[in-house]
């Protein structure tokens, strides 16, 4: 079978290491959650999460055409519970009621432009 980048699929847990665990994808593919894509936060232990055997649900990550390693993710499964909904609000720069446009700017310009003149003189 052939995998792609953003494929979820299913796998069993072959092994575990302090630093993640093994999955394979099929008889001939195998592939490595990190211990950072587990779960949103911290892990302290990630046997706690994984026993050998247990079948995961998975979504590719990355696949190194030259090694063949596959990163999986069980993380990018769920959504960040830490995260707050983000609410579009208009930020205005100007005060909307006072209509005075490019006027300050026109205003400025000459002794902008005197001031720029004289620092090269």
């Amino acid at each position: 079978m052939t995998y792609r980048i953003g494929d979820i699929v299913e796998g069993k847990v072959t092994g575990i290491q302090p630093y993640g665990a093994f999955v394979a994808l099929d008889r001939h593919t195998q592939g490595l959650i990190h211990i950072s894509e587990c779960q949103h936060g911290f892990v302290k232990d990630i046997n706690s999460l994984f026993k050998v055997d247990q079948m995961v649900r998975v979504v590719i990550l990355d696949i190194d055409e030259y090694s063949q390693k596959i990163s999986l993710s069980i993380r990018a499964l769920t959504p960040d519970p830490n995260l707050t909904p983000y609410r579009h609000k208009k930020h205005y720069w100007t005060n909307r009621r006072v209509h005075i446009g490019f006027r300050p700017i026109a205003e400025q310009m000459p002794g902008w432009l005197d001031e720029a003149v004289e620092s090269f003189q």
